[in-house]
This record gives structure tokens, C-alpha cells and sequence, in this order.
């Protein structure tokens, strides 16, 4: 397995931008589809976007299109999701995932998990 480690998160006003990165350590970062989820409270993760190995095929959820951005670097071992125009709905705390495979979108797809950091958007 991987060892993810996210950072970035904290509390920002709506309207907003927060970046966060993802490192990955462990195995070969490029033989990994890498995704963005979140949890709000009493509520189930859900996915925020995801990218595939090489970078090329990206989904997003509706509720980010068009706001959020996922890249990552593979000769760093980093995933980063820039989020721009941040509403209060989209609090929760953001997890970064890894998937030793081919693109996926669910979180049940994804196979090692960092611990989580919180973003929370003041209205």
C-alpha cells in the first residue's frame, strides 16, 4: 500500500481558495489513481473529483464543476486540489485516496486513504 499524507486544509471565508496537496509515499506514485473525497459531518463520504495515472481523465462531482482543480505530479508523489469560490456547504473534512488501478470514482473503488484535513467555509 501507499502512505498518503494531506495538507492545506483550514478555515476560510465563502468566496474563498484553499489548495491542498496530497504526498504519497510507498510504492510508485504513476501506477496509482489518485482521488479527492470528503465528509461532512453526520453525512457520508462522498467524491470530490478524481484523476487517472497519467493525469489525463479527471471527474468531478457536479457540486465542484467548474470551481475546483485536481493535478498531480508524479515526479513529486503529489496530488494537489486548488478549490476556488468555496461555499459553506462544501465544509467537511477532505481525504486523498489511492487506487493501485485503472480510474474509478466511488470510494469503495479506493484502497489506501490519508488521515483527512478539515476545510471549513465561514458564510
Amino acid at each position: 500500500q501507499v502512505q498518503l499524507v494531506e495538507s492545506g486544509g483550514g478555515l476560510v471565508q465563502a468566496g474563498g481558495s484553499l489548495s491542498l496537496s496530497c504526498a504519497a509515499s510507498g510504492r510508485t506514485f504513476s501506477r496509482y489513481t489518485m482521488g479527492w473525497f470528503r465528509q461532512a459531518p453526520g453525512k457520508e463520504r462522498e467524491t470530490v473529483v478524481t484523476i487517472s495515472r497519467g493525469g489525463v481523465y479527471q471527474y468531478y462531482a457536479d457540486s465542484v464543476k467548474g470551481r475546483f482543480t485536481i493535478s498531480r505530479d508524479n515526479a513529486k508523489n503529489t496530488v494537489y486540489l486548488q478549490m476556488n469560490s468555496l461555499k459553506p456547504e462544501d465544509t467537511a473534512v477532505y481525504y486523498c485516496a489511492a487506487r493501485d488501478g485503472g480510474a474509478a470514482t466511488t470510494p469503495a473503488s479506493f484502497d489506501s486513504w490519508g488521515q483527512g484535513t478539515q476545510v471549513t467555509v465561514s458564510s
